[in-house]
């Protein structure tokens, strides 16, 4: 039987528990400017004028508060979801809305689960760029880009690529229309 810390090592099981701590000690920042504070403390690199809801994070331990990028004039709401296993940057203008996640990696389990062999584990980082709009619990999958003025319809699960100045919708998400 496979341990956590014979799959993970020692430093990532530390890095894990500090981060889990870190978690913590973000969610009881009860407004944004803490929040943005917190953040750009322990590296996150951050724009003016951007709004934090109650946000959580996933897999600390592998990029850090570093992983994650936020332009100006952006919008995280409260219950959304960021997967730091690689990096996400969100540029000027992005808005994501409640409960929305976004991931960067896909992994079964342990590196002995019978699925590993056809699903291997995969980390890629998220592009959301300028201007663009993520309804509320929509899931963005790893190693996707989100164009400029897209918007993304709530509940969508987006599988692709979007194209700049398009809504899409559904899942797995599709064209509904352009945006003028």
């Amino acid at each position: 039987m496979i341990t956590i810390l014979q799959e993970i090592g020692f430093t990532k099981a530390l890095r894990y528990v500090l981060f889990s701590f870190w978690q913590y000690v973000f969610d009881l920042m009860a407004i944004s400017p803490l929040r943005v504070w917190f953040l750009r403390l322990f590296g996150a690199r951050i724009g003016n004028n951007v709004v934090i809801g109650r946000i959580r994070f996933m897999n600390l331990y592998r990029t850090g508060i570093g992983g994650m990028t936020i332009g100006d004039y952006c919008f995280l709401g409260d219950g959304a979801a960021f997967d730091l296993a690689r990096e996400i940057t969100l540029e000027d203008h992005v808005t994501v809305s409640f409960d929305v996640l976004v991931l960067t990696h896909t992994n079964v389990g342990f590196t002995n689960h019978p699925l590993q062999k056809y699903m291997p584990t995969e980390a890629k980082p998220v592009l959301l760029k300028n201007g663009c709009f993520i309804g509320a619990r929509s899931l963005i999958l790893s190693g996707l880009t989100v164009g400029e003025r897209a918007a993304v319809a709530a509940g969508a699960v987006v599988t692709q690529d979007v194209a700049p100045g398009t809504l899409v919708g559904g899942v797995p998400a599709k064209l509904l229309r352009n945006v003028k």
